[in-house]
């Protein structure tokens, strides 16, 4: 079994195969050679230990990640890979760089098949190191040419906007306000913890495509109501988990703001099922969870990478 560490991970992982790794992913999971288990929260007298699971036939691999919340240390993720063929452990790799990485590509996926082509302007609506790969992964699938970062802490988004200004050469400025970001931005991507919403849908310029990926619990809730009644496709990454996860459209659902009936899986846009963007005006959700299929494909690449450049360290059990 072979061992690779944060470090390791990061290095064999640049943002713009994560994005085609998942995109390929998607359209496996469209034919039917992909399995997904949602994350279960196992409680802990002082916290929970979380646990998901997925398959990929293509990948030839199944696995796991797992991970504790609410203790007094930070979480350190994991994912273990087996081989399909055999039932062999092949990897354990530490999986917070892996995570980051693959939750930012989930939404250059999304933004590849639901943004306008000519998509230029972004906003940010957080500031934490989840928001630098949503961004990274936009610029990665769309021209993009100037971002605006809005978060409460004045210094953080500006320490942000500088960043990732020298990381990806684009023109990031922080906003004094959320609607100020969003307001004319032709793609939206919210990447917080909030457990009210972060922006006005009102701010939306028609056209404008929307990466909700900070909420993957029923208590939380970043996007608002106006933001899911003027959008003209919702698409979640799974239906089943964001039944259980995506705060928003649960509230929505109960509001009668919003049907379960209407969304549509990212699975289905990728492969051509449906239209990713009805018309150049329309306004486009993305919600995303994060599943555990996208950890073990992911994975999957990062291993063969590693085993073809000899990174990591073999152990046997």
């Amino acid at each position: 079994m072979l061992l690779l560490n944060e470090r390791e991970v990061r290095d064999l992982l640049p943002m713009n195969e994560c994005v085609d790794v998942l995109d390929a992913a998607f359209a496996e999971w469209a034919a039917g050679s992909v399995s997904n288990m949602p994350r279960y929260r196992l409680p802990l007298m002082r916290g929970a230990q979380q646990v998901m699971a997925g398959m990929s036939n293509d990948a030839g691999a199944t696995g796991l990640k797992t991970y504790v919340t609410g203790t007094q240390g930070p979480s350190s993720m994991v994912v273990l890979l087996f081989s399909t063929e055999d039932g062999s452990p092949l990897a354990m790799l530490a999986a917070n760089a892996l995570g980051q990485i693959r939750t930012g590509a989930a939404s250059g996926v999304a933004t590849r098949h639901m943004a306008r082509s000519d998509a230029g302007t972004v906003a940010v609506i957080g500031s934490g190191y989840q928001a630098r790969t949503q961004l990274a992964a936009v610029a990665a699938v769309r021209p993009v040419e100037r971002a605006l970062v809005y978060s409460r802490n004045p210094e953080r988004r500006e320490a942000f906007a500088q960043r990732m200004s020298a990381e990806l050469g684009l023109d990031v400025r922080p906003a004094e306000s959320a609607h100020d970001a969003v307001a004319g931005s032709a793609i939206v991507c919210a990447i917080t913890n909030s457990r009210e919403p972060v922006f006005d849908g009102g701010s939306l310029a028609p056209g404008a495509h929307v990466n909700a990926a900070g909420s993957n619990h029923w208590m939380r809730r970043e996007i608002d109501e106006t933001t899911i009644r003027r959008s003209d496709i919702v698409v979640v990454d799974d239906l089943e988990d964001a039944k259980i996860e995506c705060g928003e459209l649960i509230w929505a659902a109960e509001r009668r703001a919003f049907r379960w009936e209407n969304a549509v899986e990212l699975r289905d846009v990728v492969s051509g099922r449906v239209a990713g963007r009805p018309s150049p005006e329309a306004v486009t959700l993305f919600e995303s969870q994060g599943l555990a299929m996208e950890d073990v494909t992911v994975g999957m690449h990062v291993y063969r990478k590693a085993l073809d450049s000899g990174i990591g360290r073999e152990v046997e059990l």
